[in-house]
């Protein structure tokens, strides 16, 4: 019995949607793009975000 992963499924979707003269680079760049937003969607839903006010005062910081 075979089971389906869906992320694997959005995998294949994802590479199937680029361009055939899509190279290899490029589709490791989608890949890490896509894994990005899925850790940023996890991070959202669990609560480990800043509001813009955090985010102004920490550039604050940093650029100084």
């Amino acid at each position: 019995m075979t089971t389906t992963n869906p992320l694997k499924e959005e995998v294949i979707a994802l590479i199937k949607e680029l361009p055939e003269d899509t190279t290899l680079d490029d589709i490791i760049y989608h890949l890490y793009v896509k894994q990005k937003l899925l850790k940023a969607k996890e991070d959202i839903a669990q609560g480990r975000t800043y509001s813009h006010e955090q985010v102004k005062d920490m550039a604050e910081k940093w650029l100084k």
